[in-house]
């Protein structure tokens, strides 16, 4: 991939950086990427505004420079993908932070978004709060496990037929830890 068809990425720790265009743009990859079926936190399409908003609100209201990040990837003016990372203040775990909400807007799928995003969290996490390890949980059986264990990310554990996605569709949850920074 040439850095030209690489996407532009950029970190934001605080509500007030986010402009409204950009929280629009962030509740509609939402909204597209879950009704493409996508795995990122509302496992029953289709949503729609109404859905996707407040919990978006609620996620940028959490930004804080020392416990939550939100990393976008954009070509020009389009956002192609988000990720947030969260860190617990607490000494006992601040070593080591989440990954939640991983997402490529279906119009630019395959272009190396979600690596983009996962390379820059791994950074901002090793050079900027000092974690020490990244945690994530994945749905069962949509693949991310390989997505993952190409950024190297290893299975630390599963919590079987933890999500029901319908009465005949049991999935486990997939706990996955990075732990080399």
């Amino acid at each position: 991939m040439t850095s030209e068809s690489m996407p532009d990425l950029a970190q934001i720790t605080d509500v007030q950086e986010v402009a409204p265009e950009l929280r629009r743009q962030l509740i509609g990859c939402w909204i597209a990427v879950t009704n493409s079926g996508g795995a990122a936190g509302f496992p029953f399409p289709p949503v729609q505004d109404e859905h996707v908003a407040p919990v978006t609100d609620k996620l940028l209201g959490h930004l804080a420079p020392q416990c939550s990040r939100l990393i976008t990837a954009r070509f020009d003016d389009a956002l192609a993908g988000w990720v947030v990372l969260k860190r617990d203040p607490s000494r006992l775990v601040g070593h080591w932070g989440t990954v939640h909400h991983l997402q490529t807007h279906p119009e630019f799928r395959g272009r190396g978004v979600g690596s983009a995003l996962m390379g820059e969290l791994r950074k901002i996490a090793r050079d900027e709060l000092g974690l020490e390890q990244l945690h994530l949980a994945a749905r069962g059986e949509e693949g991310l496990e390989d997505f993952y264990s190409r950024l190297g990310w290893r299975e630390a554990g599963r919590w079987p037929g933890a999500l029901r996605l319908a009465p005949d569709d049991t999935r486990d949850e997939v706990l996955m830890l990075l732990d080399s920074l």
